[in-house]
Formats: C-alpha cells, sequence, structure tokens
C-alpha cells in the first residue's frame, strides 16, 4: 500500500487525488489536507457567486472525496499543526496543491493607503471567506477603480454593478449583499496598460457586462485597433474584442457605468489618509506589444481600488520558492524526494480550472513511476491521526463538511443555493451538532 499526502483542496489537490486512484488502482491511501474546515479552494471562494454553473464542477470532486481511499482532512494548517518534514516521514509522497491565494503586490506610491484592496481579499469577501469576512470595502464614493484585464477584473465590476434582483439564484455571502445594496458606486473604472487586443477577457465573462440591468460598458472607439486588424487575432480574442466594439457602438445609458480605460498605467494613488483617486500615467504599444510610457498622466476618482494584476503561491519554510515567479521552484512538478506541487503551486497563476487537470495526472504519473508497486512501511493515515491527536488538533473529515453543508443549504435566503458559514468556529459547531 502507498501513503499520498494532497496539501489542498482545491481543483488542483482533487484532480491529483483522482489521478492518484487511476495510477495506483486500490493500492493507494490519499489523504487530502486543508487549514480550512470546508474544501473545494477556489471552486467556493474564487469562483463568482453569480457562476453557479462553473461550481457545479464540485460534484466531481465529491465523487472522489467520497471513495474509500481518499480522505478529507480538513481543520488542519501545515506549518503549524504538522510541518511537511514531518508528512514527508509519514507519507510516500507529498503534493503541495496550495494554490496561489495571495495578491500580488501593486508597487506603486499609495498602494497601502486604505481603500486599495487586492483581488484575493475583495472577492474572499463577496464569496464568504472567514480569512476576508470583515473586510468592509468602502463602497461610499461615487467612483471605484478595478486595476486589470482579465476575468478577476471583470468579476469585480459586475459584482460591484449588479442590482440585488441580480444576484437572485447566487451564493453570494449574506453581509457582502447587504453592503452591496447600499452601494453610492456609479463609475467602474477599467484600468489596463495595454490595449483591447491584449485583454485576458473571454467572451462569455466580457459578454455578460452588455446585459445589466442597471449598468452598462463603455469603450471609448479611440482605442480600438482598425476593425481588419481583429483578423489576426485567436478565435476567442476575437469575440471578445467584437463585444468591445459594440460596447463601443452602444454607449453607455445607465444608472452605472463600467468604464474601460485602455493604454492606461497606474502609477500612483493619492488621498488624504485613504484613497480618493488613482494617477495613470498613458501607454501606447512598442514593436512587441509591450506597455510604454507616453509621459503623459492624468487623475482618476477612486475611494474603493481593487487590484487584479495577480496572485501568488504563499512560500513554505524550507521549501524553494520562486520570489519573481511567486510559486514553488520545481521540474515538471518535482520539487525534491518525494515532494511534487501542482497547479498554481506549481506554474504560477496561470490557465483556467481544468488546466489543473492534466496538471495532476502529469505528477500522479510520475509519483507511480517513480514509486511503482509495493509498500514503504510508512505509517500513512494512521501516523498523522496519532500526530494529529497528540496535538489536540480536531481534524473535519467529508462526513463532517457534509453537516456544514447541509447547514448552509438550510439557512439559505429565498432562491439561493446556500448562505456559507464565515466564522471557522461556525462551521466546527455545523460539524459537530451534537457536542
Amino acid at each position: 500500500m502507498r501513503h499520498v499526502a494532497v496539501i489542498g483542496s482545491g481543483p488542483a489537490g482533487y484532480y491529483s487525488a483522482e489521478a492518484l486512484q487511476k495510477a495506483f488502482g486500490d493500492d493507494v491511501r490519499i489523504d487530502v489536507i486543508d487549514r480550512l474546515p470546508v474544501p473545494y479552494g477556489l471552486i467556493r471562494f474564487g469562483v463568482a457567486p453569480d457562476h453557479q454553473s462553473i461550481k457545479a464542477v464540485s460534484k466531481r470532486y465529491e465523487k472522489v472525496a467520497l471513495t474509500d481511499n481518499v480522505r478529507f482532512v480538513g481543520n488542519v494548517t501545515v506549518g503549524k499543526d504538522v510541518t511537511v518534514d514531518e508528512l514527508l516521514s509519514l507519507y510516500d509522497a507529498v503534493i503541495l496543491a496550495t494554490g496561489a491565494p495571495h495578491d500580488r503586490p501593486l508597487g506603486i506610491p499609495g498602494s497601502d493607503l486604505p481603500g486599495v484592496i487586492g483581488s484575493a481579499a475583495f472577492v474572499g469577501w463577496y464569496n464568504g471567506h472567514p480569512d476576508f469576512a470583515d473586510l468592509d470595502p468602502p463602497l461610499n464614493g461615487a467612483d471605484a477603480a478595478v486595476i486589470g484585464n482579465g476575468n478577476v477584473a471583470l468579476d469585480v465590476a459586475r459584482i460591484l454593478s449588479k442590482t440585488e434582483a441580480e444576484f437572485a439564484g447566487s451564493d453570494i455571502a449574506g453581509h457582502a449583499l447587504e453592503a452591496l445594496n447600499g452601494s453610492a458606486i456609479r463609475t467602474i473604472h477599467i484600468l489596463g496598460r495595454r490595449g483591447p487586443h491584449q485583454i485576458a477577457m473571454t467572451p462569455k465573462e466580457l459578454g455578460e457586462l452588455g446585459h445589466l440591468d442597471a449598468a452598462a460598458p463603455r469603450v471609448d472607439a479611440a482605442d480600438l485597433p482598425p476593425p481588419a486588424a481583429d483578423e489576426t487575432l485567436e478565435p476567442g480574442l476575437r469575440k471578445s474584442v467584437a463585444h468591445l466594439r459594440a460596447f463601443a457602438e452602444a454607449g453607455a445609458a445607465k444608472a452605472k457605468v463600467i468604464d474601460f480605460d485602455f493604454f492606461a498605467a497606474p502609477v500612483a494613488i493619492e488621498g488624504d489618509g485613504k484613497a480618493e483617486r488613482i494617477v495613470v500615467e498613458r501607454t501606447r504599444l512598442d514593436v512587441a506589444g509591450g506597455a510604454v510610457g507616453t509621459g503623459e498622466t492624468y487623475a482618476i476618482p477612486a475611494s474603493l481600488v481593487v487590484t487584479c494584476i495577480g496572485y501568488r503561491t504563499p512560500p513554505i519554510a524550507g521549501i524553494p520558492y520562486d520570489d519573481r515567479l511567486g510559486r514553488f521552484v520545481n521540474r515538471d512538478g518535482l520539487i525534491g524526494d518525494g515532494l511534487y506541487c501542482v497547479g498554481w503551486a506549481r506554474r504560477g497563476p496561470t490557465g483556467t480550472i481544468g488546466t489543473n487537470r492534466p496538471d495532476g495526472y502529469e505528477v500522479a504519473e510520475a509519483i507511480a513511476a517513480t514509486l511503482g508497486p509495493g509498500d514503504s512501511g510508512k505509517a500513512g493515515r494512521s501516523g498523522l491521526d496519532a500526530l494529529l491527536a497528540g496535538r489536540n488538533v480536531d481534524i473535519v473529515t467529508f462526513r463532517d463538511w457534509q453537516k456544514i453543508e447541509a447547514a448552509e443549504i438550510g439557512r439559505a435566503r429565498a432562491g439561493a443555493p446556500r448562505e456559507k458559514f464565515i466564522q471557522i468556529a461556525d462551521m466546527l459547531d455545523a460539524a459537530r451538532p451534537n457536542r
């Protein structure tokens, strides 16, 4: 029997568990460890609450989690409750599937002012992540700025723009819904250093902005290249640019405006003790398609600034880390003897949820090829349980998670799939209803 620990219960973690099952059959025991009492990582806390169809992929992970040789071990913090070295002594292989939950710093003057929030924190706030439930973003100003030209920036702009009725059927956290209902924001500026042909926004997500009840996107036609230039784009990007052209033609004629500001590089955030405006430099494209400053600057009012410029994997003491790329140093997923990484912890924050599947399978096959059949004699699951029990760590199993899930479904507002618990203590109480 082989024993493998997977640290992280998001898509990369569960795809890796699924792949290990297929690589080893019944001759493997897999423990999926997470610091929170609830599984699914990015699916629960990163995917937009109004994109429930995307969250449905968790049913696939649930199927894996309920098999006899996979166990969810929640409420366990690696580095505090157990170290990676201890896990390596207990398991034949350890896979880091920790994702990239930390924001990449903006790194300009004023980026530490109150009102400047990273997208991991802001998205975590409206998705009910316990780390960010008390964020209280400033929504009392008329202008917000969203820095970035990817799908996360679109999510943030869309959430800031929707009416209460448009959140029907979503699992947005109740505290966020209440705050957004009272928001004074009327203009959301989406800032991108480059132009329409360089966006990382997918057509479906971009197209949603054209169907909002109270908000309309605005694009300056002068920022768009000649239509003939679109012919060289790959099909998905061509469709996205077609949406931008349609927005430019339609104009903005609703109570709220989502203003696309291309060729705008943030250089400073200013204000009297808090964010009040963002100073941007007008850019142009060089021959390689990069952004080059022109020296022309202007200011945009913004009491809320959300940075959507990328994420970083949190480092773990003793494990080689690439600070520039924000991920673990690895070669095809291998970090060192018995230690592997998958997903964003391996590649950096790139790709879609589905990208993690082949990634997990590649690493699982490498582990199987290295270990082969047999039994190393390592303690695996029983050893971890003994260690954690000796440290009074109260683990949460998948069956416990199902009790939490049932309680969240039971407390949902009308039409919503669930109302998430936002405090770990409340999750644990739901997991142990008779304690």
